[in-house]
């Protein structure tokens, strides 16, 4: 835990044993209401939809099982070096494999469907494909899901943007769908901080069940280099909500295909533009790697590590304990109970995640909230060490 004289911009927050520790600077941004959660792929896996690797293999499980034979036998982490026979394969399948292997799945299917389908596309067989391995996989949504639509919640609105097709994140909250709509490709609103910036914004295109219009996502280079680079619809939003908010993405992994698009967009701006606002990632890791850390510091991203083992579950607790404590949708019987199930405990022998967690509740409260605690602790009679953390809290020179 960080001593009571650190910085703001020093210290994090445990809000359980063995989570994320998340910059307290972070959870005071999003307690404002300027923070915008970009949610990828790897947040959908928890509710058996494929990754953009796993989507490849089930398309070409359907269209080519030759290729599909080699592709599933290549580990996840292959890498240039590997060793992979394609001589029975025709050239064109043995290009597409290559790319497999450096990890560019937008470049394998959109050269899969220029062999398919044609030049320009005059069948929509790979589409019809990648949409039928998702609607059959995205049938329910998952914890982490519900948990990033509280978080996406800023009161009067909700706001949360992902470079996912399915709508699993409207799934998660029946019934409120009048409270936020759904928005796709062309028809995001701008970002701003006003109240019609709002909804579920599918930044790469969406489909459900009653889409009949097929291939309006971005899915292959082509589709990438289109909305990136020539129409520039995705930079200028990208643009524009790394100014107005603190950015967080979930569910990335640093070589995804639409993460490198997306860092590419934010750090070309950045070079130009000194109001853009700090970006987050939450980066699941095996075990302590400083080199990851860097990896994605250098890409202009904050991250926030945690102990991706149990199919990051730790990740979803996380997520799940910060969207109940948020002061956005949290009532006041939340924070009561947390606060009077910490006091329990003297101050010296608590968890440093429970000290942590303590006094940012007391950090962010504005002075009615910090007379409410004192008051809470005082009818418990509690210890006096939490009474003197409220103290040193109020002695902060930091300005939050």
């Amino acid at each position: 835990m960080k001593n009571k004289s650190s910085s703001i911009n020093d210290r994090n927050i445990q809000l359980g044993p063995g989570l994320a520790a998340i910059p307290e600077r972070l959870l005071l941004q999003h307690a404002r209401g300027e923070v915008l959660f970009i949610v990828g792929a790897g947040a959908s896996k928890q509710a058996n939809v494929p990754d953009f690797r796993g989507l490849v293999l089930k398309v070409y499980e359907e269209v080519d099982v030759k290729v599909h034979s080699i592709l599933e036998g290549i580990p996840g982490d292959a890498c240039t070096k590997c060793f992979i026979d394609t001589s029975d394969l025709k050239p064109e399948q043995s290009a597409e494999v290559n790319r497999f292997v450096l990890g560019e799945y937008d470049v394998v299917l959109g050269m899969l469907e220029r062999r398919f389908d044609g030049e320009p596309a005059i069948s929509i067989k790979v589409r019809n494909t990648v949409e039928n391995v998702l609607k059959n996989s995205a049938k329910k949504s998952a914890e982490i899901h519900r948990s990033l639509m509280k978080l996406a919640d800023r009161g009067p609105v909700l706001t949360i943007a992902t470079t996912n097709f399915e709508q699993l994140l409207e799934k998660s909250v029946r019934g409120a769908l009048s409270k936020f709509g759904s928005y796709s490709l062309d028809a995001i609103p701008r970002p701003t901080r006003r109240n019609d910036f709002c909804g579920v914004l599918h930044i790469h295109g969406a489909f459900d069940d009653r889409n009949q219009q097929s291939g309006n996502y971005l899915l292959t280079d082509r589709d990438f280099g289109e909305y990136y680079l020539r129409r520039r619809t995705v930079p200028d939003f990208i643009y524009d909500a790394a100014r107005l908010y603190n950015l967080v993405l979930v569910g990335y992994s640093a070589n995804d295909p639409p993460m490198k698009y997306l860092l590419n967009a934010v750090a070309a701006d950045g070079t130009r533009f000194e109001d853009l606002k700090e970006r987050y990632a939450f980066v699941g890791v095996h075990s302590s790697d400083p080199v990851l850390v860097e990896d994605w510091k250098g890409r202009g991203i904050t991250p926030i590590t945690y102990d991706s083992a149990g199919n990051h579950s730790k990740l979803t607790k996380t997520l799940s304990l910060w969207s109940i404590i948020s002061p956005i949708n949290a009532g006041s019987k939340k924070v009561d109970s947390e606060i009077n199930r910490i006091i329990k405990t003297n101050r010296v022998d608590s968890l440093d995640s429970d000290k942590d967690l303590f006094d940012h509740f007391v950090r962010r409260g504005d002075i009615n909230e910090k007379n409410r605690i004192t008051e809470m602790i005082r009818d418990k009679k509690a210890d006096l060490g939490w009474f003197n953390a409220i103290i040193d809290v109020l002695s902060e020179k930091d300005k939050n």
